[in-house]
């Protein structure tokens, strides 16, 4: 009994020690985007005299944050919706028939979770397709990007889901798009809401594939909005603060409202793999 109070308490323990080095440099970015350029120099820990608000504003007007963060509402959204589609449909053919070819696909695809993106091919690639400095280019890039692990989350669930339906929609009469549209991808709502919120964080927070390719500042992200805007303020680190909690912010609440959604699709998908 002892022995196992101990442990517990260890855990609680190492839980609030881990949870305050990753709470600390949030902690710190906000509060230092409400201080003074001079008291936020330091990025001290203590809390502003007085709350900066214009620290804000000033941020949205000079760093251009209106357009970087409708650039990022439409690269996140357009990239989720296309990839969580093709993924699911992926998935769905490759779950239901088992052959050796589709396993050896299904094995190709997830292949692509831990495999390192070459920069160099990708390069010539969108260079041939005329998709460089583009925002379809970037939406094309995040989609498919995230494809494999997509694939990898909606296949495991697929095999939750029984067979019967598939043979009594077909039955019916349902084709096999129609069996997909309307039976299943109904289904399929709890990992797709997970994929989902898990690629439009990711999408929010990517930073080199907007570096890479888009030349052009119309169409950055907030991400590179962010680099661009402390390369010229790197001194005032009030505004540099409040530039990046402007950033986060978004993530942070779409984080907060969707995180039972989160776990909820992680547990389903492990139903069955």
């Amino acid at each position: 009994m002892a022995t196992r109070t101990l442990r517990i308490l260890f855990n609680n323990a190492l839980v609030v020690v881990v949870s305050l080095i990753v709470f600390t440099p949030v902690y710190l970015v906000f509060i230092n985007a409400l201080k003074t350029k001079a008291q936020a120099s330091s990025m001290g820990v203590d809390l502003p005299t007085s709350l900066q608000w214009k620290n804000f504003e000033i941020v949205i007007e000079r760093g251009g944050l209106v357009t970087t963060f409708g650039n990022s509402v439409l690269y996140a959204v357009a990239a989720t919706l296309i990839c969580t589609t093709l993924a699911a449909l992926a998935a769905y053919v490759l779950s239901r028939n088992r052959t050796r070819l589709n396993r050896s696909i299904y094995l190709l695809i997830i292949a692509g979770i831990a495999m390192p993106t070459n920069f160099v091919t990708l390069t010539k690639v969108m260079q041939l397709t005329h998709l460089i400095n583009t925002q379809l280019g970037i939406i094309v890039l995040y989609a498919a990007s995230h494809i494999p692990l997509n694939v990898f989350l909606i296949y495991a669930f697929i095999g939750s889901l029984p067979r019967e339906l598939d043979e009594a929609a077909i039955m019916d009469g349902c084709s096999p798009l129609r069996l997909f549209a309307s039976v299943i991808y109904p289904l399929l709502t709890p990992v797709l809401v997970t994929a989902s919120v898990l690629n439009l964080l990711d999408f929010w927070n990517e930073f080199l594939l907007p570096l890479y390719y888009l030349n052009r500042s119309v169409y950055w992200p907030m991400t590179e909005a962010i680099y661009n805007f402390f390369g010229q303020y790197q001194s005032d680190w009030s505004l540099v603060s409040a530039d990046i909690v402007l950033t986060i912010l978004p993530v942070i609440i779409i984080y907060l409202v969707a995180q039972r959604f989160i776990f909820s699709g992680w547990t389903a998908g492990a139903v069955k793999g």
